[in-house]
């Protein structure tokens, strides 16, 4: 297994699927998912050109940021509001906000850190009880409320689609996140930056850049299979 053939490989598979449906390659940012990853293989990627690397454990992330600071790390998984001191400093996006008060404590650390973090609002596409993520009328009611949180800037929606090989429910799910940021586009306010769009992963990303994915996080197809959850 070679990384940097890997990434060279994603990174043709979504210009390829990009221009399928007339999208420019570079509108799609590719975030390489390097949670349980030794920082050795990280820093292989990093030297072949990815900056952008998504972690799912707060103190695993403050583990790995010092070892490659000049990295883009980003918070792909649930996260519990007593763990966001531990990535407030330095954090470039937090991708599951799925309720209030996760976001009230996150603008909190951030303005003990002097900054505004940036973050999307995680949408419970699939309907399954076992995801996190709000509704759409959860969702609009933070973003209508959003100077509650004056520390954070949202630039968007992330969502996951169901494990399934069904190409029409998959991109429904992944279709319906993006009608939802169209529909709350409308909101204006300068900490609305509503354009990203965080969905599709190694097994569904062609699906989810056809639906108008900006983002997706690939792990196994970058770093081989992870040896543990």
């Amino acid at each position: 297994m070679s990384i940097p053939t890997n990434l060279s490989t994603i990174q043709q598979q979504i210009a390829q699927y990009a221009q399928a449906v007339e999208r420019p390659a570079g509108a799609v940012q590719l975030i390489a998912v390097s949670k349980t990853k030794p920082i050795e293989l990280i820093q292989q990627a990093y030297e072949a050109g990815q900056l952008d690397f998504g972690e799912n454990r707060p103190q695993e992330l403050k583990e790995k940021y010092p070892l490659l600071p000049d990295a883009r790390w980003h918070m792909i998984g649930h996260l519990q509001r007593n763990k966001v001191k531990y990535i407030a400093p330095f954090v470039h996006l937090i991708h599951a906000v799925d309720t209030p008060r996760l976001l009230e404590e996150i603008s909190k650390q951030a303005a003990k850190n002097d900054r505004v973090i940036d973050c999307l609002l995680q949408l419970n596409i699939s309907d399954e009880a076992a995801k996190s993520g709000l509704d759409e009328t959860g969702a609009r009611v933070i973003l209508e409320d959003i100077d509650t949180y004056p520390h954070v800037r949202i630039l968007g929606l992330m969502g996951m689609a169901a494990l399934s090989q069904d190409e029409q429910l998959v991109r429904s799910q992944f279709r319906r996140l993006r009608l939802a940021m169209e529909d709350f586009q409308s909101l204006s306010h300068p900490r609305l930056q509503l354009e990203t769009l965080s969905m599709g992963m190694s097994g569904d990303f062609e699906w989810a850049i056809a639906e108008g994915a900006t983002m997706v996080r690939i792990g196994s197809a970058v770093f081989g299979k992870r040896l543990r959850v």
